[in-house]
């Protein structure tokens, strides 16, 4: 690497940088107390960015032999590249670091035997089926990652970086009355999931928690469908999970801001002129923090090589900052935030969320919840719609539980769904509990850029009250 950097400083470029990454992951499935998927898979390669003339050109490849010709491609690239040049590329200024970096673990949990991981996914499909022995279906998952990362650029800056990540899940399926009906813990769509070791699955309380899952599936069959009408929220952590990502975290990304991602993932309905907008109400605080523990969007350096940090977002409803690349960061005259990162070696880096957070609040749940006179509790994220500017959004849970006076009251509704415009319904918000009911949830699969990259992020909250909410898709008067 020291070679091919020498070799592109002597042909004139204004910056360059290597990034290899060596990531091995393993995903395993259980489904009716059967084995359903065991997969371990592994890639490793590089990829050369080159900015000449202000143009940027990349090439990436699994042949280490001669990585000077694969530097000489990417500087072809960006030779060809200034051709369709709008405006010269500039990089924002960063730090030259040299520096190691490795996710705190307990437990590797590739040296976990399989069969001790599939074991602990039996057992908590036996207590979903022994809760309830009518399911139709019972599944269980297990995913896991290691990522090398060895990142060099001509300015001096080595980084060496260990990640690994975890995570499971549970879901009970019922079928009855001509319907089918879902719950699934600890969260939907695989699970959760954190830069940890195996320690964070084996006190996930999957067998502790699969018994409740199964009878509040089960339940659902015969539930009443969710009513429609405007209501009063409380929303799980779970499903602010969803509403954060969808509704926070994709408007801020200044690449879709400024128009980069509109082809395929979308705008925003932000603009750079919007600090100091009235984002949400004064309950809403939140920071992209990549330096938060077990975060799935927490590492030490992005894949520029610039630190991890927190970032005000909002605060108390007030819009403060975008996240950012060198490259977006610049054109407001910023330094980057640290928040460009590819998922492999064969992509180029892009704006990604990191861990986009919902500071805790002051309030008990119990508070939040007696302050609802005629309401729901909603949890975990069974569908979701948003425009491409990020501005109207409907999202449906699995469940939602009845509160009236001030009270649970036991009932369920089957099919909740809500809707809003962005900016309305976080204004809309007058509560969010405290510390004690804060949880970070995983999303390892966020979707963006062209070609395609899935980015892994993070999301904390605690549950949170909103005001008269639009639920249902029928109009109501």
């Amino acid at each position: 690497m020291l070679k091919t950097m020498a070799m592109l400083k002597e042909k004139g470029v204004e910056y360059a940088d290597v990034r290899i990454n060596d990531i091995v992951t393993e995903s395993i499935s259980t489904e009716n107390m059967k084995t359903q998927m065991m997969y371990t898979g592994r890639t490793k390669g590089y990829g050369i960015r080159v900015f000449l003339d202000g143009s940027m050109g990349f090439a990436a490849s699994q042949d280490f032999d001669d990585m000077d010709a694969i530097a000489n491609e990417a500087l072809r690239i960006a030779k060809a590249s200034k051709i369709a040049q709008i405006a010269p590329v500039k990089l924002a200024k960063k730090d030259t670091v040299v520096d190691n970096y490795l996710t705190h673990v307990e437990i590797d949990p590739f040296t976990v035997s399989k069969k001790d991981k599939l074991d602990l996914l039996f057992a908590a499909e036996k207590a979903m089926r022994e809760a309830v022995p009518e399911l139709f279906k019972t599944v269980g998952n297990m995913d896991f990652r290691k990522e090398e990362k060895w990142f060099m650029d001509s300015d001096g800056s080595d980084i060496r970086q260990v990640l690994y990540e975890s995570g499971s899940g549970i879901e009970a399926i019922a079928v009855g009355n001509g319907d089918i009906q879902q719950r699934t813990f600890p969260n939907s769509f695989r699970g959760n999931f954190a830069t940890a070791g195996y320690e964070f699955v084996k006190n996930m309380g999957l067998v502790e928690n699969a018994p409740r899952v199964a009878r509040e599936a089960a339940a659902l069959i015969s539930a009443d469908e969710c009513p429609s009408g405007f209501y009063d929220l409380v929303i799980d952590g779970d499903q602010m999970t969803l509403q954060i990502h969808e509704s926070i975290g994709h408007p801020i990304e200044l690449d879709r801001v400024l128009g980069y991602e509109a082809g395929y993932a979308g705008t925003s309905f932000l603009n750079p002129e919007m600090t100091g907008f009235q984002y949400g109400s004064e309950h809403i605080n939140i920071v992209a923090d990549a330096t938060v523990p077990k975060g799935l969007g927490t590492f030490g350096y992005d894949d520029e090589g610039v630190k991890a940090q927190r970032v005000p977002i909002i605060t108390k409803g007030i819009f403060q900052n975008f996240i950012s690349s060198r490259d977006t960061a610049s054109i407001l005259d910023q330094a980057s935030n640290g928040t460009s990162r590819a998922d492999s070696w064969g992509r180029i880096p892009i704006v990604r969320m990191t861990n986009i957070n919902l500071l805790p609040g002051t309030f008990e749940l119990d508070e939040l919840i007696a302050g609802v006179e005629d309401g729901l509790y909603l949890s975990a994220n069974k569908s979701w719609s948003i425009d491409d500017k990020r501005l109207n959004f409907q999202f449906g849970c699995e469940i939602a539980y009845e509160i009236k006076n001030g009270k649970l009251t036991g009932k369920i509704y089957k099919n909740p769904i809500y809707s809003g415009i962005t900016p309305k319904f976080w204004n809309a918000c007058d509560g969010v509990a405290s510390e004690k009911y804060w949880k970070m949830f995983g999303t390892p699969n966020c979707g963006k850029g062209e070609p395609g990259q899935t980015a892994h992020v993070g999301h904390g909250s605690s549950p949170s009250r909103f005001r008269k909410i639009k639920v249902g898709v029928t109009d109501v008067k």
